[in-house]
């Protein structure tokens, strides 16, 4: 989403690197670009203005004078006041001294509440809780069947009475969660306009019925410049406690994640990142400002590993390696974990200075799901010992993959180049001629 700002501030910030000093005039020039790349993001042209204004006032100060990089020191306070407007730092749910805690999720028509409801129920779960859903969207057809078949993906429990109007099916949902000892209770409300009086005023009985500890309000990221205005309505209606945008993962500019906290005061604490029940994110400022700069999300991709990866299948696979002994069963297993991290673009974009290189590098999930449906094709014989596909197996294999042998022999090629890089290591030898492996030879510094 942020990529094209994320482009055009990196060219910016690239003059500032090459120069030894700045004037004035250099600083004035830069911000110029930087406000034209943030309007062009579809940020608000007041959270711009003000937002320039504080690195305007630092930026001319006598931090970046006494600086003896002053180009680093711009790009730092650029980034410092970013975070202070994605909100500073990330804001828990609250909690609540009698459980359950109780979320009201709010917001237009087809912004995503009931998948966010589904996601925000699995987050949870993966946390400890026992949260439970809510269906009280009566309003659109087949949201309650949506809800229901969500919820038992994830195999957490959905109430919901069609015969009720929505306050008084918020209060039996309540009793039910308390008699069955869930701490977390999610409530699915239906889509509205926020100036639409009778669904706002309907809200506010929901609102009332359910004495919430959070109120958050989802908000479609392709909604551009609006979403400060939705923001806007719903918080004089619905005191709203928080924001949680989907469709992060999309191509809008990005703006409206960047505006709507400013305008509203309320901190963004979600992110939907995806399509699946475990795209969600917590929203922390400063590893998104970070993003947004192109210095990466190291923290971010430490977290998806340790949740992807299983530790004793990676200790194994590791030894494999270290021993020569990895072949594409053990690379199908590493590569499936991979996957469920993320789409590849979205983990170079974590990586410090990625973002600058995503334009010329083929990061297309469709091409890994290629080598995915390759290995798959393979029969377990193959897969332990990739020697014995000759040319009717590699037909065999392409016809059920949906490839072609090329491709098939295209990623044996490799598979064999890095069979004999993981040997040459484990038998201390240098893949690279003339190259000595640190700790070993008898060229080794003492």
């Amino acid at each position: 989403m942020f990529e094209g700002l994320t482009g055009r501030l990196g060219s910016v910030f690239a003059t500032l690197r090459g120069k030894g000093r700045l004037s004035p005039a250099d600083v004035d020039s830069a911000l110029r670009e930087v406000r034209l790349a943030l309007l062009e993001a579809d940020v608000n042209v007041k959270v711009a203005k003000t937002l320039l204004e504080r690195i305007r006032s630092r930026a001319v100060g006598a931090e970046v004078a006494r600086s003896l990089t002053p180009g680093q020191q711009v790009i730092k306070i650029v980034h410092d006041e970013l975070i202070i407007t994605l909100g500073g730092e990330a804001t828990p749910l609250a909690h609540a001294s009698r459980p359950p805690v109780v979320i009201l999720l709010v917001g237009l028509q087809g912004s995503g509440k009931t998948t966010t409801a589904a996601k925000l129920a699995r987050l949870l779960s993966r946390q400890g809780k026992h949260p439970m859903l809510v269906a009280a969207d009566l309003q659109r057809p087949a949201a309650i069947e949506q809800l229901e078949t969500l919820g038992g993906r994830i195999g957490v429990p959905v109430f919901t009475d069609r015969g009720a109007k929505p306050p008084k099916l918020v209060k039996a949902a309540l009793r039910r969660a308390a008699d069955g000892g869930h701490d977390v209770v999610i409530i699915d409300t239906a889509g509205r306009l926020q100036i639409d009086e009778v669904l706002m005023d309907e809200l506010a009985e929901v609102r009332r019925a359910a004495n919430p500890h959070e109120v958050l309000l989802v908000v479609d990221a392709m909604t551009g410049q609006d979403a400060v205005n939705v923001a806007s309505g719903f918080l004089e209606r619905a005191d709203l406690t928080g924001l949680v945008f989907t469709k992060l993962d999309g191509d809008a500019r990005g703006g409206a994640a960047i505006s709507a906290r400013e305008v509203t005061g309320r901190p963004i604490k979600f992110a939907g990142i995806g399509e699946g029940v475990d795209d969600l994110e917590v929203f922390h400022p400063e590893r998104v400002a970070s993003r947004i700069l192109g210095m990466g999300d190291v923290l971010t991709l430490i977290e998806k590993a340790e949740e992807a990866w299983d530790e004793q299948e990676a200790a194994a696979a590791a030894e494999k390696m270290r021993t020569a002994r990895f072949n594409l069963e053990d690379f199908l297993a590493q590569f499936q974990q991979l996957r469920r991290m993320g789409s590849m673009s979205q983990l170079l974009g974590m990586l410090p200075g990625a973002a600058s290189a995503l334009g010329k590098v083929d990061v297309s999930d469709r091409e890994l799901g290629r080598v995915e449906a390759i290995i798959r094709s393979m029969t377990p014989a193959e897969r332990q010992d990739p020697r014995i596909i000759d040319g009717s197996r590699k037909r065999r294999i392409a016809g059920g993959s949906g490839t072609t042998p090329q491709d098939v022999n295209g990623l044996l090629r490799k598979f064999a180049e890095t069979q004999k890089l993981m040997k040459a290591f484990a038998e201390g030898r240098s893949p690279i001629p003339g190259l000595t492996l640190p700790g070993r030879g008898r060229n080794r510094k003492r």
